[in-house]
């Protein structure tokens, strides 16, 4: 049935097979079909492969699908920020080689790794991971979850809490980062919007952070995450002010990753509801920048 509640909102932060998330592209959007959303996008970690067969199903189950993708980004200090690239073109030459560039060094890091993971399993006298097995699981872009995931079906961790703590953690090979500057160029040539994604975790103070975004906006930055998954209607109100102040467009999402574990599809902590007049600011935005999806 029909989610009353969510009918006609969005959610433009989810996660698939393609990266991190547990869900198909297809499953995601027949569970938005079912939440009664109107459109989502799914913003898969350097890799936008879930887009057209996302597409493909949402014109059957009539779920309107943004492209998307989430990019890690530095910026001076600021290591790992996330940059949200909406209504770009999908083909775009560019885009895809510089994505096809990151998920060829992530599979590399993962890889690493695991191999790192596997010595110290040797040492403990347990069962060793088989590389073949977690790029199986994995399906798209091999990632550090895939792996943890793999301890858990082993029987080395009991949580991935546990699995980060006891393995990922201690063996972890550092990432590569786009400096945000190019992150927003590529966004841009690809025809589409450059999205800061859940400020309210970047490690910087509220008074603070309307002087880092003004930064970020004389680099080209389009748009504020303001609904987030992790965030409280507090925050969220904070946000969405602060993104209107500045010029920027109000997106949101709620991160989703997979079922009963962390925010929900469309309702985040159970508080968002994502007005649709998001993706026609962005579509509007993204006429600065070409023929974007």
């Amino acid at each position: 049935m029909m989610n009353q509640r969510l009918k006609g909102c969005v959610d433009l932060h989810l996660h698939s097979t393609f990266s991190d998330g547990t869900l198909t592209p297809e499953a995601l959007v027949a569970e938005a079909a079912m939440l009664g959303l109107r459109a989502i996008a799914i913003a898969d970690h350097d890799n936008i492969e879930g887009i057209a067969p996302a597409q493909a199903i949402g014109a059957k189950r009539g779920v309107e699908i943004v492209p998307g993708v989430e990019l890690s980004v530095v910026w001076e200090k600021w290591r790992d920020l996330h940059l949200l690239g909406y209504a770009f073109d999908p083909l775009h030459p560019g885009l895809n080689v510089a994505l096809a560039e990151f998920r060829t060094f992530r599979t590399n890091r993962s890889g690493q790794i695991l191999e790192r993971i596997n010595r110290k399993l040797a040492g403990e006298g347990r069962v060793l991971i088989p590389e073949a097995a977690v790029r199986e699981r994995a399906g798209g872009t091999l990632g550090r979850p895939h792996i943890g995931h793999a301890l858990l079906a082993a029987g080395h961790a009991r949580t991935m809490e546990e699995a980060f703590e006891r393995y990922l953690v201690p063996c972890n090979v550092p990432k590569r980062f786009f400096p945000i500057d190019e992150a927003i160029k590529l966004v841009h040539a690809a025809g589409g919007c450059a999205v800061l994604a859940h400020p309210m975790f970047i490690d910087v103070s509220d008074d603070q952070l309307p002087d880092l975004l003004e930064t970020f906006i004389g680099l080209g930055l389009d748009g504020l995450e303001c609904w987030c998954g992790g965030a409280g209607n507090d925050t969220v109100d904070r946000l969405l002010t602060l993104a209107r102040r500045q010029g920027l467009v109000a997106t949101g999402g709620s991160d989703f990753h997979q079922p009963g574990v962390g925010p929900n599809l469309g309702s985040g902590l159970g508080n968002l509801h994502i007005p649709y007049a998001c993706v026609e600011e962005l579509r509007e935005r993204a006429k600065n920048y070409g023929a974007g999806g």
